[in-house]
């Protein structure tokens, strides 16, 4: 059985227009399925983290960013509390030219105006008139959106997949590839190899991003950012900033509005 379509979505066969908005809360929680649709979604995090999971990988969009999920693309949300999206819904036929892979996209201030403009719009709003050309900019704006390094890899190899799925589980987990390589019966070397080869990115790099991602939904939450570090397995409060800045361009204390005070 194909992945359903969310509900609200479910009826249309078509989008009333080439560019469909839709707004929604979202609660904590994991959707319950996978699901897909024929059109490209944009999906804006007003407020809380959006994390999109593919079979490829996780995207994560913290506040003023934005996850491009491709048409047919199955994907699963998770959202921190409230949470709350403006998704844009696009016929693949009117950005032929920004398609790709799925990606987390940076929002402009300029383009978060055009997004809370458009809500306001009606679904039917006329094409030739002063909505149509509001689109035509909008869509604009997210052809241009630059594509930011919020995403982790998610291998499908098996014994790569049980190793990630334990330490997503656990961030702060001390266990490295010589441990794992005696649970899974390979070499250590064995391992790296296949990090490499199926991530891109070595094993420490990959478990660098992915502590560095589970503390974006406890930033946001107004977690000291001291209590982040450790929960994310981080030593030093002082290279848990670094390598946050270094990642996000921004101190976790700044990404958070200052509420993630130290």
């Amino acid at each position: 059985m194909p992945p359903s379509l969310p509900e609200g979505l479910a009826g249309l066969a078509v989008l009333p227009r080439p560019v469909f908005g839709h707004a929604e809360s979202v609660a904590n929680r994991a959707l319950g399925y996978r699901h897909a649709h024929p059109w490209v979604q944009f999906a804006y995090a007003v407020a809380g983290v959006l994390d999109v999971r593919t079979e490829t990988g996780r995207f994560i969009a913290p506040p003023q960013r934005a996850v491009w999920i491709p048409a047919g693309v199955a994907h699963q949300v998770r959202c921190s509390a409230n949470t709350e999206i403006r998704s844009l819904y696009i016929e693949p036929t009117a950005l032929p030219g920004a398609q790709g892979g799925c990606r987390v996209l940076a929002v402009s201030p300029l383009l978060r105006e055009l997004i809370r403009a458009f809500g306001a719009l009606p679904a039917e709003y006329d094409e030739h008139g002063p909505g149509g050309r509001l689109a035509a900019v909008l869509l604009d704006q997210v052809a241009t959106a630059p594509a930011l390094g919020l995403m982790l890899p998610l291998p499908q190899e098996p014994r790569l997949r049980r190793v990630c799925e334990a330490l997503e589980a656990e961030p702060d987990s001390r266990d490295g590839l010589a441990a794992w390589s005696v649970r899974l019966g390979c070499s250590e070397r064995t391992l790296a190899r296949l990090f490499r080869e199926h991530t891109g990115l070595n094993f420490r790099l990959w478990r660098q991003r992915l502590r560095l991602i589970s503390a974006l939904p406890l930033l946001e939450a107004g977690e000291r950012v001291t209590d982040v570090a450790i929960a994310c397995g981080y030593d030093s409060v002082s290279a848990f900033i670094a390598g946050f800045r270094e990642h996000f361009g921004a101190t976790p204390g700044e990404f958070a509005g200052g509420r993630g005070d130290v």
